[in-house]
């Protein structure tokens, strides 16, 4: 596992704790991304269900810090805390993270009272997935986005249709950002490769564009897309 005086590394071994839906899927990428990963749940069944696809699965009380110095989670940097419905097993076990020595833990929390007693305790990082996934689904659903991920700062990023004054034009003659506030990343073309955004790209009638900016700015400019 990670030793504490070594520079972490992007396959840096990563701690999960609580293996529902959230930390399965979390797990599940971090090991696609080519990361170990140590995953722990208190329910023997849990952890049975993942054991041939996770190839280190711990049973054991994640609130108990002795439980968790024994399987070396004192050696990681780097800790994802899953467990959203048990708020006292959430909260006392970022807690005992960050007693641990832990640098960064991750954190669900189910509501934003939730997150702020998450955040007192040790967590370096929130996360709140049902409303993100909630307000990025209604943001697509308006037909206006086809992607959207809103930043804490209030700063956004969405990928959509090009507006009717963009058509035929350069970016650098169309001016978007001058006249919009946002920012055009990138230009996706159908059936062409991603393309980043310089002063000289085209874009053609049914292009898509990747903007970003103030959250306000960019959620104007996405309903400015041609139905």
């Amino acid at each position: 596992m990670a030793k504490r005086d070594q520079q972490p590394s992007p396959e840096v071994p990563i701690l999960i704790i609580g293996l529902g839906r959230f930390g399965t899927a979390v797990a599940s990428s971090l090991i696609r991304l080519g990361h170990e990963v140590l995953a722990v749940d208190e329910s023997m069944d849990i952890v049975q269900r993942w054991a041939t696809d996770f190839t280190h699965v711990v049973q054991l009380d994640s609130t108990d810090e002795e439980a968790l110095r024994q399987i070396g989670a004192d050696q990681f940097e780097r800790a994802v805390v899953g467990i959203g419905t048990d708020i006292e097993a959430s909260v006392l076990t970022v807690l005992t993270l960050n007693e641990l020595g832990i640098r960064e833990v991750w954190a669900k929390a189910i509501n934003k009272k939730h997150g702020k007693i998450l955040e007192r305790v040790g967590a370096r990082h929130v996360v709140y997935p049902e409303s993100a996934m909630g307000e990025r689904v209604a943001h697509m659903v308006t037909g206006a986005m086809i992607d959207y991920i809103e930043f804490d700062d209030g700063f956004a990023i969405a990928r959509t249709a090009a507006p009717e004054e963009a058509v035929g034009r350069t970016l650098a003659e169309s001016a978007l950002r001058t006249g919009h506030g946002i920012t055009v990343v990138g230009v996706k073309r159908p059936g062409a490769d991603f393309t980043y955004a310089r002063p000289e790209t085209f874009v053609g009638e049914f292009d898509e564009l990747i903007v970003s900016g103030p959250t306000k700015k960019v959620e104007r400019f996405a309903g400015l897309a041609r139905t």
